[in-house]
């Protein structure tokens, strides 16, 4: 179990320990769910927007180009079956 230390703003850091764990890096988000018995849940975020919205890019149906990175982040998300 880790122990974390609150600051005088009521922020948390985690140790690169837990990130890793949870497979973040930095610039990524989480997401914090608060339990009813005082408990949290730290879990990693999951991408926004769906696939057929991604493919849409990838069609010309909008006027924003999909870059490479967008490109490579969709298909390392394994967004296969999503819809």
């Amino acid at each position: 179990m880790a122990h974390l230390t609150v600051t005088a703003k009521g922020q948390v850091t985690l140790r690169r320990e837990l990130l890793a764990h949870l497979g973040i890096a930095p610039g990524q988000k989480i997401e914090v769910t608060a339990l009813p018995d005082g408990r949290i849940e730290v879990r990693a975020a999951r991408p926004a927007g769906s696939i057929d919205g991604f493919i849409g890019m990838l069609a010309g149906r909008t006027k924003k180009v999909a870059t490479i990175r967008e490109i490579q982040e969709a298909a390392g998300a394994g967004w296969a079956d999503r819809k």
